[in-house]
């Protein structure tokens, strides 16, 4: 079973930290290691996934629709074009237009 499969935090942890263990122990090289290291440090952060199996895919998606949104309209005086920009490109608006 891989991690994000693991029905529990505490499951997930214990699957976590056997992984690291077996890392650490093997001879697979100083660059698993130190990516180990990294995933263990940050593993509180990683584990906050469960228990509601959240990401935080969504708001990096609506994020980068703002961002396109800014670069389209960059050099308007009004910042009420900006929202106008931000609804024409993600609000999937229906205009109704013959097709």
């Amino acid at each position: 079973m891989v991690l994000w499969e693991m029905p529990d935090r505490e499951n997930a942890y214990a699957h976590l930290e056997s992984w690291y263990q077996w890392v650490a122990s093997s001879d697979i090289g100083s660059s698993m290691k130190r990516l180990a290291n990294t995933i263990k440090a940050h593993s509180t952060r990683l584990l906050n996934y469960f228990p509601d199996h959240l990401t935080s895919g969504l708001m990096e998606r609506i994020n980068s629709l703002i961002q396109a949104a800014k670069a389209k309209a960059r050099g308007y005086r009004n910042p009420r074009y900006l929202k106008t920009i931000i609804y024409l490109i993600a609000g999937t608006l229906d205009f109704g237009l013959p097709t």
